[in-house]
């Protein structure tokens, strides 16, 4: 029985060459990031996939049921991580990523993306493929059991590159946190463009321009001169 998340596609183009998969942050769903297929306005033609996390009790929330891609236990997110959780989204992104490569786009033109939680999500399954993936967008999030990365991520994914955002006032996680990940990853031989913003836990519209810039690096097509309006997500 497939185990398949629900999904929103959209096709910016016809024929296109790249794919994001772009995860949302927890309570949220995949509708929640859809807007950023018309707001980046990418020089080259993308499929944008935003599924939906499972449904699932949240621990720090009371036991609440809602979409998370893993449990959290503590305020402090970055301690009692729910490890076979992590790994388990991680799971389910590994089919989203073969679908996407069933369908014709080069695992080299597949991006993560992720805010939060979905950062966390992206950045723990992109260090883990077995060939480097196009890129990862990792916004106001960590990079989730860090102890065992350096153990675990193979030495292939080197070559994806890192985009990491944060908001300077971000009080669901901090700033120093999302620093400290960037710096470990750059530690382990990543290439990671870390960017900080006057914001909380959200996305500005500066973010989203800095974004359009960098895919457009990544896709190998001008970058963006002009930047967008945007709006901003919290969760």
């Amino acid at each position: 029985m497939s185990t398949m998340l629900s999904h929103r596609t959209i096709e910016t183009g016809s024929n296109p060459h790249h794919s994001i998969i772009w995860l949302h942050g927890l309570g949220a769903d995949g509708s929640d990031f859809a807007p950023v297929a018309d707001e980046l306005k990418l020089p080259v033609a993308v499929r944008y996939v935003f599924p939906d996390a499972p449904m699932r009790p949240v621990t720090v929330n009371g036991g609440m049921v809602m979409r998370a891609w893993y449990d959290i236990a503590s305020p402090s997110i970055d301690t009692r991580q729910d490890a076979a959780g992590i790994r388990a989204a991680q799971s389910l992104v590994e089919e989203l990523i073969d679908r996407e490569a069933e369908q014709g786009i080069a695992r080299n033109r597949i991006f993560l993306a992720g805010f939060s939680q979905g950062g966390a999500v992206a950045l723990h399954t992109a260090l883990r493929q077995p060939v480097p993936l196009g890129g990862v967008l990792a916004l106001s999030t960590y990079l989730p059991l860090a102890d065992s990365t350096a153990g675990e991520a193979l030495a292939v994914t080197r070559d994806t590159p890192i985009f990491m955002a944060h908001g300077r006032a971000d009080p669901v996680i901090p700033c120093a946190l999302g620093k400290v990940s960037g710096d470990t990853l750059l530690g382990l031989g990543y290439t990671v463009e870390w960017h900080e913003y006057a914001m909380q836990h959200a996305v500005c519209g500066e973010e989203l321009g800095d974004i359009a810039m960098w895919l457009s690096r990544q896709t190998g097509q001008n970058a963006m001169t002009g930047r967008s309006a945007g709006r901003g997500w919290r969760k």
